[in-house]
């Protein structure tokens, strides 16, 4: 099994692109991250393109083919992967199976959604759910894990605030993000009410987006670092783990089993721990998930992740800033590409490319997706680690 890097990353700012169509988002992120990684179209030896709803919403089930086809790649595997909010997240992990395995020595992946289309609607987990069908949307879900963990640990509505805030602070630095405007704990706990205790601002918001990620095998990036004189500026991938839930019953609705399972997998796999992380993207669809994946990425004790928030300790010039990119709240949700986002700030961060959201210093990074609900655990959930 070889070693995996990723060569270069690339994205388009996540919001409404009315003018676009979902092939041309995908094909505009891809190129850029071809650019980044100095690799020929020709050069990449499998493709894989991530999107949760266009089979739904476009009745086109093999869109990979046409981004592909747009950028210059054709007659190589393309793979299509629908995963809810981890299908980028899941197609790297594939890919960078691809690549360590010796299969191809460049893959690609290219996460893409269009959601700002009229015949949406709410996303749920799934109509033929049970829970679905009685109302457990994705909102109402995580709403009870809210009052679950606020009636256990303490955790107050002004913690829960004070995540929504400070993404919506580190998206203020991020030209790529969907909303930049700054807000108060006034503003997020005045604002609609969603499903008691989450107000709008505590909930991610629908976006349009595309983002790209190269792979290569150590050594191709080592020869196309020399042949580029030091431009190419590879990150090692130290763990790619992918895991789904155990559905047992009954669940605690205070943590998630696979999360906790994806987060120890992985940091056994990259031989790291939560005290050697430095920069962490995590899957914050409400406030209350980000304060949970505190939890399970063991930044603090269980039941003290609404402590960490409101103590300023995951925010930039914190302790271990989390989500600098402004998250799934700020930066937007466009479920097809949010895996491969988050890959692209935990590069930026690594490469010292941040700008006015750069951590200093940031040598290990990692980024955490989850995906999807049944019987109160997780479908998919995603976990990377990511160092220089």
């Amino acid at each position: 099994m070889s070693e995996v890097v990723i060569l270069g990353v690339g994205m388009i700012p996540f919001g409404r692109h009315p003018q676009k169509l979902l092939v041309e988002m995908a094909a505009e992120a891809a190129r850029a991250a071809l650019k980044d990684a100095a690799v020929e179209p020709g050069e990449v030896g499998a493709g894989f393109f991530s999107n949760g709803l266009a089979a739904r919403l476009f009745s086109d089930h093999t869109i990979g083919q046409n981004v592909y086809w747009e950028v210059g790649i054709n007659r190589i595997p393309i793979y299509n992967i629908e995963n809810a909010c981890t299908s980028a997240s899941t197609a790297f992990c594939l890919a960078c199976g691809q690549v360590a395995a010796g299969q191809v020595e460049v893959a690609m992946v290219v996460g893409a959604e269009k959601m700002y289309v009229p015949e949406l609607g709410l996303i749920h987990s799934g109509q033929s759910e049970l829970d679905t069908q009685l109302g457990l949307v994705a909102p109402a879900g995580f709403a009870l894990r809210a009052k679950r963990h606020m009636a256990e640990f303490g955790t107050t509505e002004a913690q829960l605030a004070a995540v929504a805030v400070k993404n919506r602070r580190h998206a203020a630095l991020n030209p790529n993000a969907q909303f930049r405007d700054p807000i108060t704990p006034e503003d997020v706990l005045s604002a609609p009410m969603v499903v008691d205790p989450l107000t709008r601002l505590q909930c991610c918001p629908n976006a349009d987006g595309a983002a790209a990620v190269v792979l290569a095998s150590a050594d191709f990036a080592r020869w196309r670092r020399g042949a580029s004189r030091g431009k190419v500026r590879p990150v090692d991938v130290r763990a790619a783990v992918y895991c789904t839930g155990s559905y047992a019953n009954p669940q605690d609705l205070t943590h998630w089993e696979t999360d906790e399972r994806g987060c120890r997998l992985a940091y056994e796999a990259a031989g790291v721990g939560p005290e050697d992380l430095n920069v962490v993207e995590c899957h914050d669809a409400f406030t209350i998930s980000e304060i949970l994946h505190y939890e399970a990425l063991g930044l603090c004790p269980a039941g003290e992740g609404g402590r960490l928030a409101e103590a300023g300790e995951t925010a930039l010039g914190g302790r271990i800033p989390v989500n600098p990119s402004g998250g799934l709240l700020s930066r937007g949700h466009p479920p097809g590409a949010t895996g491969a986002a988050q890959l692209c700030e935990i590069v930026a961060q690594l490469r010292g490319e941040a700008g006015p959201r750069q951590v200093p210093g940031a040598r290990v990074g990692l980024a955490h997706c989850m995906g999807g609900d049944k019987a109160a655990d997780s479908k998919s959930c995603t976990v990377v680690v990511l160092s220089v």
